[in-house]
């Protein structure tokens, strides 16, 4: 599984998945606009995790490539965001296989 961390999340995030996603890397595009981050996802093969809403946006208009892995839960530390991926695993894995499934929408619950 390639992901592609936007960065508003901390590369710190790299060092606390499980080897599933040892293929994941932080964006590193600090200055990058969104749609230069999603072309750069597009050619690379890579799926965006974000917290942005304007890549929900960009998938409307542009289509997949790129997945987006949306997370809808507000800011949360980097460890909890890893938790968070770890928990929903599975589902991400179903989802990346999937041929017709273009957003993933992960929602924290309590």
């Amino acid at each position: 599984m390639k992901l592609l961390f936007h960065q508003n999340i901390s590369p710190k995030i790299l060092k606390l998945l499980p080897s599933q996603l040892s293929n994941s890397q932080q964006v590193g595009l600090e200055n990058s606009s969104d749609m230069e981050i999603f072309q750069y996802a597009r050619k690379n093969n890579y799926t965006i995790v974000t917290f942005d809403s304007d890549f929900i946006d960009l998938n409307g208009v542009y289509g997949t490539p790129p997945k987006i892995i949306y997370l809808n839960t507000g800011n949360l530390t980097t460890k909890n965001i890893s938790v968070l991926l770890i928990k929903n695993i599975l589902r991400i894995s179903s989802y990346l296989e999937s041929e017709t499934d273009e957003i993933l929408e992960i929602i924290q619950s309590r």
